[in-house]
């Protein structure tokens, strides 16, 4: 990190900061900090879905993964059409038709209390170990490197960004959050072209880190569904497809931008604009793990000690922002991946804020808060979530082998049983409390069998789809027959 670096790294992190400061003066109602007052740009919040969404570990993983197993992951692209169709006209507009602030609020009306409880304590769970996945990737495979430091930096560093995060979320509220998120996205997308673009200049033109063919290190191309294999082309589009539509109609980082929308025609818009910056990003980040592959290859003695390509795939990005980009550029680079980082932790502790004072805190009141009582409550629960988020951080690194497996087989555990709770509350008439209940347990517990233990031989791309399968499945049965407890007649969605 030289003067330069540091010079685009602290402009970056004080224009968040103005950002959140300028919000802040404007927020008179929980619904301003919340929901930006439902008349949000589509655009824009079509930007901060993509921003949220594409976190570190994305930013890092997929050129890791190009470099280390080939493109066959990229596969999952070929499902974005349908999701926009089922996400699209399927889920928003049924999700658009709810007047709530928290997506979990609609479940109770189907599955009682308790599939409201269900559904707000697996988002909690679910984005709190990612924002601590968020905070180790960037801390340890980033800043770390980049900034010579010994590992035992990591806390406070995941502190100090965790810090910067909080100061513009809990200011200024979602209006920050989807401004700020739309700066990021601008940055994601430099960052990734001012990386093949020194690799091109360097190296001579882009035919010369262009690959003439497959791989030796590369996983050998399955197309149809092989449970041996860990990515098939048809796995990773079945296991892209679940996991996005699960995502996009059962999260509430997704939900609260919908409702923050004026109906479902513009959020319908704002999720085409996510999935058309998701299609380009990931290809600029294939392309990026391809120029990184090449250029170490003609280069290795710019490789760590004892380390080789496959071997460092994960950390090879950030060495070469420290190795080879030029002053300013890979200050650049690096606030790119801050970008991936913040913009994340921003949306989940805005999003979890909103769940705990209106699915937990505000649920349970007698009396509402009023309108100043319960934005402090929100800051005040955002500040709790990234406490929490630091401290998991120093446990995530333990989960999984790589950055890509950290992302599927830990960080989304839940995404597919959270989804199966609003599947039951949507699309099967004859669902009932005690059915979310055995819906959760079995689907849960397929996803942590399959996903952490590989029962059944099965591969880390299996675990979403067998485990939505099996939960609706369980939960249809068991709301089988009469009885169950009615949802509330007053809910208080404060």
């Amino acid at each position: 990190m030289r003067f330069w670096d540091w010079g685009v790294v602290v402009i970056y992190a004080l224009a968040m900061m103005a950002v959140g400061r300028y919000y802040k003066l404007r927020i008179t109602t929980t619904d301003d900090f919340l929901l930006g007052g439902r008349r949000m740009s589509p655009f824009m919040i079509g930007l901060s879905l993509f921003a949220t969404l594409t976190s570190t570990l994305s930013y890092l993983a997929y050129p890791g993964e190009m470099i280390k197993n080939g493109p066959m992951m990229f596969a999952q692209l070929a499902s974005y059409p349908l999701i926009m169709l089922t996400v699209g006209w399927g889920l928003i507009p049924r999700i658009m038709s709810q007047d709530a602030t928290s997506g979990y609020e609609l479940l109770e009306k189907r599955l009682g209390l308790q599939g409201r409880l269900l559904g707000s304590a697996m988002f909690m769970a679910l984005r709190t170990i990612w924002m601590a996945g968020i905070l180790y990737a960037t801390t340890s495979k980033v800043l770390v490197p980049m900034l010579g430091l010994d590992p035992f930096w990591v806390p406070l560093l995941s502190a100090i960004m965790g810090l910067v995060t909080l100061i513009y979320s809990a200011e200024g509220g979602i209006r920050a959050v989807v401004v700020t998120d739309a700066m990021q996205s601008i940055i994601m997308f430099a960052g990734a072209i001012v990386v093949i673009g020194v690799v091109t200049v360097q190296l001579g033109g882009v035919g010369e880190w262009w690959p003439d063919g497959w791989q030796p290190q590369w996983e050998k191309p399955v197309f149809w569904f092989d449970t041996s294999s860990r990515v098939t082309f048809m796995g990773a589009a079945l296991n892209m497809y679940v996991w996005m539509t699960c995502t996009a109609g059962a999260d509430q980082m997704a939900i609260q931008r919908y409702l923050s929308t004026r109906d479902a025609r513009a959020a319908r818009r704002s999720f085409g604009v996510h999935l058309a910056a998701e299609v380009l990003i990931s290809a600029l980040l294939a392309l990026t793990g391809l120029a990184v592959l090449r250029y170490f290859v003609v280069h290795p003695e710019l490789l760590a000690e004892g380390t080789s390509v496959g071997g460092s795939a994960d950390e090879l990005l950030p060495r070469f922002v420290v190795k080879v980009l030029p002053p300013g550029l890979a200050g650049l680079v690096i606030a790119a991946m801050l970008s991936a980082a913040m913009s994340s932790l921003s949306s989940g502790m805005n999003s979890a804020s909103a769940v705990i004072t209106s699915d937990f805190l505000g649920r349970f009141r007698k009396v509402p808060w009023t309108q100043h009582e319960n934005i402090r409550v929100a800051r005040l629960a955002s500040i709790g979530i990234g406490v929490a988020a630091v401290l998991l951080s120093m446990v995530v690194p333990h989960l999984a082998s790589n950055l890509l497996e950290l992302c599927i087989k830990v960080v989304n555990l839940l995404t597919a049983p959270l989804f199966v709770l609003f599947f039951l509350a949507l699309f099967v008439p004859w669902s009932k409390p005690r059915g979310a209940v055995v819906a959760t347990i079995v689907s849960v517990a397929t996803a942590v069998g399959l996903g952490l233990f590989e029962m059944f031989g099965l591969k880390m791309l299996w675990f979403s789809p067998i485990s939505f399968v099996t939960g609706v499945l369980a939960g249809m049965l068991a709301s089988l027959g009469p009885g169950g407890v009615k949802p509330a007649g007053n809910v208080n969605t404060t």
